[in-house]
């Protein structure tokens, strides 16, 4: 049976490949548009490869060390394993990014020639797609290469599972299990240096241009004489590209080699039968969700669209859901149907189907509470957009209302879905659970990376000087792109939230005592310092952005002082701001990096496993609630400006009281949405994924620490 679903993933894998390269092809083939534009799109083009190449020297030598201690110390094969994670998230980022710095330019000129939205649509969505149907694609065929490789034959467990080793020490544990996590590990590594790097990035370069277009000197958004406009373009395809396929992509992973590993955990006893299928089915899940995802896509590439982007792109996505059901039912009953189950499985077979259903069920309920509180379609951004007439402070205010108020609702469906799935099929319905909201990740990310692919189309259609009524086609889409965007951010800490939850439940699985006793002072010590711990990260990635922006704000002034610049005879040096930009998100990525490294095996070394795994939870509550808020009130910052831009505040539009007083919320926002709220999930995803990659090493560090 594993080895079936083995080669069957693979070569669904393969199929989601060829169609990426597919729809790469057919985007690059579509024209530019004016020479204007085709200048422009060559420069946000230069400017992300520049950024990637400059990240890689910083990333490339800190997972050579890495992998080099994992395979001394720990097991011998896990750098290798460490190495693959990061490459496959490393192609989907340079992959998902050239297409979209392709797609952009060529979705502003399908706007200009056909005017129509629904063919605009199809540009941007194509575009989004690579890097949608590359996340699950390359996410699942690097995890069965490392399957293949060492468990071609499927698992064993209990006395008969291999035994780790590294290359200098044997600390033992179990070797399938490490060189998972360090699969994952690598994943995660390259996630959370784009967050941290790209979200810096892109926000100093907005905030910077928003204070100088806006604010200082009166001009249009999108001004191309700014020159941290077109920095600001480049950061859209560095984070909201870039950044979100490395996010969504370590959290797929992470799910499934969380249930893989849970599997082990709890049928390692059981029959060889009943093991072989609980490992399998994870696989099986994420294949079936990958073809589910290809044919909604498809759908949506065929289907004639009308002037209504967001319910066509609702109905690919409820088809991509809807599949995935239908499918994982059938193969749950073929797989499960003849196992000899344990108790566990609370209604037999149907158990680990009911708790899928339940992980899907809570992404798309997610994402449309989310929807309800950032889009300008809904009641809470439209009176904050009302109440911008008030002045800044009540923005502030009312923004930051919208935002706790947020947090209870999408809260409330991660801990019924996760009470239920464990109902249904114990800590194993948990993580299929998980599993189950990231099934159909690959159209979650098409359809997100559609948002930045229309923001850069309208951000052209104004620095190029189109028609207006090319404007009007890529505000629309823009709008809808900031919806898509902020779903998809709520859907990325929702998936986060199931998958830290699987990876706290395999990190205590591993003990010898598989419980957290909260009387223990240590694990409460651990719970506090854990939840701290996210609000100095917070700090931390707020601060480095601020003074990103300020640095920008105050060189890209001095630039568009220079005499000639804003009659528009001189062009400014947007290379200057570009490399600064750069400079600025690699230098202030490391330290956040480092502490999600660090904290689990320092914290564990000292205190033990114990007060690991008080970090974690104590991480996690704080985290998921913070990360909504700050998610949610910048989706709603960003779209009550833009509400106000649309004309749709009657007698309050661009240049007005209330425009600018939004314009301060959007400013505030910024951070929130697209630095803190984002890095947050990775942050406590990657501290559960090195406490389960270093148990062995913690326990046994922590073993020769003195006792007191």
């Amino acid at each position: 049976m594993f080895s079936i679903c083995l080669i069957a993933g693979a070569a669904i894998c393969l199929l989601g490949i060829i169609c990426v390269i597919i729809n790469y092809v057919q985007i690059k083939k579509l024209p530019e548009g004016t020479e204007e534009m085709v200048d422009m799109a060559a420069i946000i083009r230069s400017g992300a490869n520049t950024f990637i190449k400059t990240e890689f020297k910083t990333i490339i030598p800190i997972v050579a060390v890495l992998a080099v201690i994992l395979s001394l110390f720990v097991e011998k094969w896990s750098g290798l394993a460490l190495i693959t994670g990061s490459l496959m998230s490393s192609i989907v980022c340079i992959v998902g990014m050239k297409s979209a710095t392709y797609a952009n330019v060529r979705t502003a000129n399908k706007a200009k020639t056909s005017g129509s939205i629904g063919e605009t649509v199809k540009v941007a969505l194509t575009g989004g797609s690579v890097s949608g149907i590359a996340v699950q694609s390359m996410g699942l065929i690097g995890l069965l290469l490392v399957l293949f490789v060492f468990r071609f034959g499927g698992f064993t467990a209990g006395e008969t599972a291999e035994k780790a080793g590294g290359l200098i020490t044997s600390l033992g544990g179990n070797a399938d299990i490490i060189r998972i996590s360090t699969y994952s590990l690598g994943c995660s590594l390259v996630a959370m240096f784009n967050r941290v790097a790209g979200g810096n990035y892109t926000k100093a370069a907005d905030i910077s241009s928003d204070i100088l277009a806006k604010i200082r000197h009166d001009l249009p958004e999108d001004d191309s004489r700014v020159p941290n406009v077109v920095a600001d373009f480049i950061g859209d395809n560095v984070n909201d590209i870039a950044g979100n396929c490395s996010d969504l992509l370590e959290s797929f992973v992470a799910t499934v080699a969380a249930t893989i590993m849970i599997a082990l955990f709890s049928f390692g006893n059981a029959t060889q039968g009943l093991l072989d299928v609980a490992a399998s089915f994870p696989i099986a899940l994420a294949g079936i969700g990958l073809v589910s995802c290809l044919i909604g896509l498809v759908f949506a590439k065929l289907k004639k669209m009308g002037n209504n982007p967001s319910l066509e792109l609702n109905l690919a996505t409820w088809i991509s859901a809807g599949l995935t059901i239908i499918f994982s039912g059938v193969v749950c009953f073929l797989m499960f149907g003849s196992a000899e189950l344990t108790d566990s499985f609370r209604f037999g077979w149907i158990s680990p189907w009911l708790s899928s259903v339940l992980g899907i069920a809570s992404g798309i309920a997610i994402g449309s509470i989310t929807e309800y509180y950032t889009s300008t379609d809904f009641k809470p951004t439209q009176i904050l957009a009302k109440i911008a007439t008030e002045g800044e402070a009540f923005v502030v205010t009312k923004g930051d209302a919208i935002g706790s108020r947020s947090v209870l609702a999408p809260v409330l469906v991660i801990g019924v879905s996760l009470v239920l799935s464990g109902i249904f099929c114990g800590t194993y319905g948990i993580a299929v659970s998980a599993l189950g909201m990231l099934s159909f990740v690959g159209m979650t990310v098409s359809i997100d990376a559609f948002g930045p692919i229309a923001d850069n189309a309208g951000g052209l259609a104004e620095s190029c000087h189109l028609a207006p009524e090319v404007r009007k086609i890529t505000d629309k889409l823009d709008s809808v792109g900031n919806t898509t965007a902020a779903i998809g951010k709520g859907f990325a800490i929702g998936s986060a939230a199931f998958a830290t939850v699987s990876l706290i439940v395999s990190f205590v699985n591993n003990m010898e005592t598989p419980v957290l006793d909260f009387a223990d002072y240590l694990i409460v010590a651990g719970g506090i310092i854990g939840g701290a711990l996210i609000e100095y990260f917070s700090a931390l990635l707020t601060d480095n952005t601020i003074e990103s922006a300020k640095k920008m704000a105050d060189v890209g002034d001095q630039l568009l002082s220079q005499p000639g610049i804003l009659e528009g005879t001189v062009r400014p040096d947007y290379n200057r701001m570009v490399k600064m930009a750069t400079n600025e998100g690699i230098k202030k990525m490391v330290l956040p990096s480092v502490l999600a490294l660090l904290i689990p095996v320092v914290g564990g070394f000292l205190f033990g496993l114990g007060f690991v795994g008080g970090v974690l939870i104590g991480a996690t509550i704080v985290a998921i609630p913070r990360a909504i808020f700050m998610g949610n009130s910048g989706g709603a910052f960003d779209n009550a400006k833009k509400y106000i831009e649309s004309g749709s505040l009657e007698g309050h539009g661009k240049g007005s009281a209330a425009h600018k007083a939004a314009v301060t919320g959007d400013t505030i926002g910024d951070t929130r949405k697209d630095v803190v709220g984002v890095a947050l999930d990775i942050f406590i995803k990657m501290m559960s994924t090195v406490a389960n990659t270093f148990f062995v090493v913690i326990e046994s560090l922590h073993s020769i620490m003195p006792k007191f």
